[in-house]
């Protein structure tokens, strides 16, 4: 029985093939849309999570001044020094690796090529609490680092726009006043979280760049990568109160520093995009109740057109049940195919938009498949009334009707 219903719903949308159509479109938009929405930010966490990710795995970011971010430094905030830097390697627990950084923005010139970056004066444990990897070449020797030699490391971006076509390695660099041999060459690594070129940067040591650039022996960053399985909320303590003594604060005095974790950061932004999706899935899906009323509506018309077709049905023995069964189906089967089109078209719209915006596909059989399911619930939720009404019709009545 339920077979021969099927077919006969299915000979009656084919019937009206553009009404069909028009009925299911808001399936179809409510359907496309949830799924696009949600793949799309699933993808946008993802691409977030490895962008933080990629600027070192269990880091710890140490900057002077109380809070992060422009004017974060705070009026007289000192700065770090490299004493610090090894009390934090000798002293601390859990400690896996600690590199300075100072940075300054400088043009650099390559033959006839110049290029405005930023030069990032560190050690070769940079290397490692960054996840940083060399294309070519080497990282600094010990000698190199003690006497603060002109050699640097260059990224992918400088690569590019410096040594297009040539081997960078060996070859010179003018930074500012003084020039530098090109030793190594970074692995590409993209963006940052915040949008910044990561590749687009130009590595010496510590002391070349106090020395040669900024005159200073400032440092302005310290990055604390971590030991596998260390306590995180443990080894900020300890820093927080080496820090505290060597910056001799009393016990009223706030932090004049400020301790990033990127695992916090990764989870803080993590869920804040997670929550943008869903608010934007359920802004879609209402979209979705607006397909089911229009179901609802069209077969309301369509028991209205059929009413003596229901009543010849009723009158040589049909139950109700059994016309109950038929109009239900026809509105299951119309919102079902809206469904596999929704799907198929936020599919295509997914995978087109990952790819403009550089983000990744992040594919999610459960929401397609709770889609297809809603989509068919809807189906019967908002074909039940005119189903019901279809089954109720009076034999004798439906057989008069003009």
């Amino acid at each position: 029985m339920i077979g021969n219903t099927l077919l006969l719903a299915i000979r009656e949308i084919r019937r009206n093939l553009l009404r069909s159509f028009l009925t299911i479109l808001g399936i179809v938009i409510g359907v496309s849309a949830v799924i696009t929405m949600v793949t799309l930010g699933r993808g946008a966490t993802q691409a977030v999570q490895a962008q933080i990710a990629s600027l070192g795995t269990n880091l710890l970011q140490i900057r002077p001044g109380q809070r992060m971010g422009p004017g974060g430094g705070g009026s007289g905030a000192p700065a770090f020094r490299e004493a610090d830097l090894d009390a934090i390697a000798t002293q601390i627990a859990g400690v896996a690796a600690v590199a300075p950084e100072a940075r300054s923005s400088v043009t650099v010139v390559a033959g006839a090529r110049n290029w405005s970056t930023s030069v990032t004066g560190t050690t070769n444990a940079w290397l490692h609490t960054g996840n940083w990897t060399l294309s070519a070449g080497r990282a600094f020797e010990d000698t190199e680092l003690r006497a603060g030699s002109a050699v640097c490391l260059i990224g992918a971006t400088l690569q590019r726009e410096l040594f297009a076509g040539t081997d960078p390695l060996g070859q010179t660099l003018r930074i500012k006043q003084f020039s530098c041999s090109v030793v190594g060459v970074l692995a590409a690594k993209g963006q940052a979280a915040m949008g910044m070129d990561q590749d687009d940067t130009v590595v010496v040591p510590l002391r070349t760049l106090q020395r040669r650039v900024t005159g200073s022996l400032n440092i302005g960053t310290l990055l604390v990568s971590l030991e596998d399985g260390a306590d995180s909320r443990a080894v900020q303590a300890s820093l927080r109160q080496l820090l505290r003594e060597r910056r001799k604060l009393g016990a009223s005095d706030d932090d004049n520093f400020n301790i990033l974790d990127t695992q916090q950061l990764a989870q803080t932004m993590s869920g804040t995009t997670q929550l943008m999706t869903s608010l934007l899935g359920a802004v879609a899906a209402v979209s979705l109740l607006v397909g089911g009323i229009g179901i609802m509506n069209i077969m309301l018309v369509s028991v209205t057109e059929r009413t003596r077709e229901i009543g010849v049905r009723l009158a040589i023995g049909a139950l109700e049940h059994e016309v109950l069964l038929q109009f239900l189906i026809e509105a299951v089967v119309l919102s079902s195919f809206g469904g596999l089109v929704g799907i198929a078209l936020a599919t295509a719209a997914s995978i087109g938009l990952s790819s403009l915006l550089a983000m990744p596909y992040a594919f999610q059989p459960g929401i397609n498949g709770l889609a297809f399911v809603f989509s068919a619930a809807i189906g019967v939720v908002f074909g039940y009334v005119p189903a019901r009404r279809a089954a109720r019709l009076d034999p004798i009545e439906a057989l008069r009707h003009e």
